[in-house]
């Protein structure tokens, strides 16, 4: 097969046979050369049978995995890489929220050779106001802090070549973000403009705390940021503290303060417990040295050689 779609599903049972269907209309403008790889992440619905049923009527090849429990759709997305075998990989949603003909640019794209990786980024999406505003908070603070070239909308979709799907998968992280680490690789990037169509059928299971773990996952996996925070925090503490330890002394030593032992209290307090931040925040600095050599992430990667007179793609 050429072309393999990676599905992780999780409490879709009332979409999947739509979902059939839709696959079995890309696989029809792909020429027959489409592979599908269901990963059901320990959904307690039936969703399982419900694929196994719809596939062996299907006109496409497909594999149907199943998670021994919900594992998170990072670790769904990345089985389904593992034994996808085609050369082009595609990732979408089981909700059939992404349009369709999304993937369809993905491969084009890919098939072109115009980049490594192709991200879909949202410029509108038909959700719920608090849903939108949930999500604009969520990826506003992912691109403050962890990357700055994510798009405004957010990435839930990619497509990538073989290459890029090898090295993605060289990177075992747990408690990682599967965003991050695609904006990490580098490579070639395609990025492809779409509206998030509004959800059929089910309810999301993308709640606002799993959110925000993701978003912790996110930051202490790939920013020093609440580390270099502190030690801003700090050194503006301790230099505060110095000054306003002046001014608490020299009312001292000038009688203005009456309460005996008010003034050693307020220096020792301001300056040692801003000093102690700083402490923290240089104590946390080498821990993060320590923690980013614990991933044994590649120090380089080479996408592309050139060798005989010929530019190859790299295959490691």
């Amino acid at each position: 097969m050429k072309y393999s779609i990676v599905i992780p599903v999780y409490k879709n049972a009332e979409s999947i046979s739509r979902l059939i269907s839709v696959l079995t209309e890309i696989n029809n403008v792909l020429l027959n050369r489409l592979e599908v790889v269901f990963v059901v992440d320990g959904s307690p619905d039936d969703s399982y049978h419900l694929i196994c049923k719809g596939v062996k009527e299907a006109a496409f090849n497909a594999q149907v995995l199943g998670h021994s429990r919900n594992f998170g759709s990072f670790a769904a997305i990345r089985t389904g890489l593992i034994n996808a075998k085609g050369q082009y990989f595609g990732v979408m949603a089981a909700d059939l929220q992404e349009p369709p003909e999304l993937l369809l640019s993905f491969f084009d794209a890919l098939d072109k050779d115009e980049a490594d990786v192709v991200i879909g980024t949202r410029i509108a999406r038909q959700d719920p106001w608090t849903s939108r505003i949930a999500s604009s908070f969520f990826w506003g603070v992912y691109k403050k802090i962890v990357v700055k070239d994510m798009p405004r909308g957010g990435v839930d979709i990619f497509g990538c070549n073989l290459v890029f799907r090898n090295q993605l998968l060289q990177l075992e992280e747990s408690r990682s973000s599967l965003v991050a680490l695609i904006f990490w690789l580098g490579f070639r990037r395609k990025f492809i403009a779409y509206e998030r169509l509004e959800r059929i059928e089910g309810t999301s299971s993308w709640t606002f705390s799993k959110k925000i773990d993701y978003m912790l996952d996110s930051i202490f996996a790939f920013t020093d940021y609440p580390i270099r925070l502190l030690i801003r925090i700090g050194v503006i503490g301790t230099l505060s503290s110095a000054i306003l330890g002046l001014a608490v002394l020299s009312s001292a030593l000038l009688g203005r303060i009456n309460v005996p032992g008010y003034a050693a209290t307020i220096l020792i307090v301001l300056f040692f417990g801003m000093l102690n931040l700083l402490g923290l925040g240089l104590v946390g600095m080498y821990a993060w040295r320590g923690y980013e050599n614990s991933k044994q992430r590649p120090l380089a990667i080479v996408a592309m050689n050139f060798e005989n007179g010929l530019i190859q793609n790299a295959e490691y």
